[in-house]
């Protein structure tokens, strides 16, 4: 038994586009989840509940409106046909867009739970000492918010590992351009090839518990004792 080259063309492609969603996410997902931490704005529960959309859509759902958006009768079709990049689905800039949308839940709570555990007197202390925002940040929230982060980030690359729906929807599995390993086992199962099926599937498993492990490890302090 033995993966085919469009196995590895769909695993490569797929952790790339992991690794670049997740380098996305926790760009912008920091600054919004030190707003909804910090926020005492009336819109703070609408914010919420925007972000956490993706947690209860049906993943068609959510990547049937995407698609309309995307479109070039959408406004964010719109908006790239009218800076020369055209439309986005059907691509693989596509999925990146529509995979930030659909993880950006598991990668902004972990993130908004670990500041909101940590407080503000951090970086109140920090202010009185002449740090400015982003020292402080950098110097004493990062470092003390970790395993927040890592949580984050490690969340946000198993999920869109894992994606299917919204994938399919947006990529359209095209060979070589969108079709992510997720896509590689059904078509696999379509062509009754079970074998090479059983073979990405159980790879998909080993990487589910390696993710479980690492999240435990994470969360497992030195004496032994989850903060959960």
């Amino acid at each position: 038994m033995e993966l085919s080259e469009a196995d590895f063309t769909a695993i490569w492609l797929t952790l790339e586009l992991a690794s670049l969603v997740t380098l996305i996410l926790l760009v912008i997902s920091t600054p919004i989840a030190l707003w909804l931490v910090r926020s005492n704005s009336r819109a703070r529960p609408f914010i919420n509940a925007v972000v956490a959309l993706p947690l209860v859509l049906p993943p068609s759902v959510l990547g049937f409106y995407l698609l309309i958006a995307m479109g070039p009768h959408g406004p964010l079709g719109k908006f790239t046909e009218s800076i020369g990049l055209g439309t986005l689905p059907f691509t693989f800039a596509g999925l990146v867009v529509a995979s930030v949308i659909y993880s950006l839940p598991f990668v902004v709570q972990p993130i908004q739970n670990a500041l909101a555990a940590l407080g503000n007197r951090p970086a109140e202390v920090a202010a009185t000492l002449g740090a400015s925002p982003l020292d402080t940040f950098f110097r004493v929230t990062l470092p003390l918010a970790r395993s927040g982060f890592l949580t984050a980030a490690v969340l946000g690359f198993a999920h869109t590992v894992g994606e299917f729906g919204v994938v399919l929807m947006i990529g359209g599995n095209i060979p070589d351009e969108t079709r992510v390993i997720s896509l590689q086992i059904y078509d696999h199962v379509e062509a009754l090839d079970y074998t090479q099926a059983h073979i990405l599937s159980a790879l998909m498993v080993g990487f589910s518990f390696v993710v479980l492990l690492l999240l435990y490890g994470i969360r497992q302090p030195a004496g032994g004792r989850s903060w959960t």
